[in-house]
């Protein structure tokens, strides 16, 4: 009688072989072009998060991070990724609100969507309180072939620099402001203040030349690497303009369709892993550069005027009703986000007083 036991080994190496061949038509590289420079601290946390993927997928689907500019132009990135041009891209949601003006409510609601959330209470709506389904939505609004990944919370960011103390809103509004554009700068239009829209890399030399007197960036870690404290010493820490900011992942839509179930859950399950991730990496940046900033560089914290927050949240609810009443999908999220405040907010805005007097009686002590 003839032995079975080359049979069997020749089917377990055939076996073997059909899954590694499976395995290998498995991987997929996913390029991911930024808006960003590489330096950035968001393409730290977009690499981290690429990381947890190929980890989790055993390095069948890798994040092949891009500069900005690597394969399109910036303005160009979604329009890039519909297409399949790149398998991915990285900004903020809010980059594409002329496109819809409902990726500010994702990706930068001014004055916390009017309504008091913070960031920490958005990624509370986007996990909990129906903000996941409405930010798949917004994709098929805008007609994108595309599935989005909601990756890091950036807010608070802070009102911004100034040549001189401002003590009142009649004190900034003799002021040329720098400000983002869309909404939250139109905000600023509203209630007075000269803002200026520019790009990033004019800032500092408009700054030293005296086009603008004041500008915004960002938080302490991201406006200490751009050298703001090099022109300007008054640092005010609490604005209202983007209380909240998201940065998201975006993929082709065909891409993401061909992923198993198991890679698709995988980068899901990374991508809420990086909200908090992102979180609290920022808290201990900003934290550590504004140390430097007050310590090293002789920047001057100040409390901002406290008539700004009443006349920006004013203006700000305005804009957003206005919004609201011109499109239906717009008024369909903040609706959502209103409900969602109505029962969160009074909470979490309470809790916040004791964090806040907690770490104002920490702050106080050090003195």
């Amino acid at each position: 009688m003839r032995s079975r036991f080359p049979l069997l080994c020749g089917a377990v190496l055939g076996m073997a072989l059909l899954f590694n061949g499976a395995a290998m038509a498995g991987k997929v590289k996913i390029r991911v072009q930024s808006v960003i420079p590489a330096k950035a601290d968001e393409v730290t946390m977009l690499n981290d998060f690429g990381a947890n993927v190929s980890a989790l997928t055993n390095g069948e689907v890798t994040i092949e991070v891009l500069p900005a500019g690597a394969v399109v132009g910036v303005k160009e990135t979604l329009e890039a990724v519909d297409k399949g041009l790149i398998e991915g891209g990285f900004a903020w949601t809010h980059y594409w609100s002329g496109y819809h003006p409902a990726a500010m409510l994702f990706g930068s609601p001014v004055a916390g969507a009017g309504v008091g959330i913070d960031n920490i209470a958005w990624v509370s709506w986007f996990m909990y309180g129906g903000g996941r389904a409405l930010y798949d939505e917004l994709w098929k609004e805008m007609g994108m072939n595309i599935k989005g990944l909601m990756l890091q919370p950036v807010g608070p960011e802070a009102l911004g620099w100034f040549k001189e103390p401002i003590n009142s809103m009649a004190d900034f509004r003799k002021l040329r402001f720098r400000t983002p554009p869309g909404i939250p700068g139109q905000t600023y239009k509203d209630i007075g203040v000269a803002a200026v829209a520019m790009g990033g890399g004019d800032i500092l030399p408009a700054l030293e030349k005296g086009v603008i007197d004041a500008a915004e960036w960002c938080c302490p870690k991201p406006d200490l690497v751009y050298g703001f404290q090099k022109v300007l010493k008054h640092y005010y820490l609490q604005g209202l303009h983007q209380v909240v900011v998201n940065a998201d992942v975006y993929i082709n839509g065909d891409v993401w369709k061909k992923l198993t179930p198991h890679q698709q859950k995988a980068m899901e399950v990374a991508a809420d892993a990086s909200l908090i991730r992102s979180l609290s990496y920022r808290i201990y940046e900003n934290g550590k550069a504004l140390k430097e900033l007050t310590e090293k560089h002789g920047v001057i914290l100040h409390d901002t005027p406290a008539d700004y927050f009443t006349e920006y949240m004013a203006a700000a609810k305005a804009s957003l009703e206005k919004n609201a009443a011109e499109n239906a999908f717009f008024k369909k999220v903040w609706d959502s986000q209103k409900a969602f405040a109505e029962i969160a907010v009074p909470f979490w805005a309470g809790a916040q007083k004791s964090n806040a007097n907690l770490g104002n009686a920490f702050a106080k002590g050090k003195k």
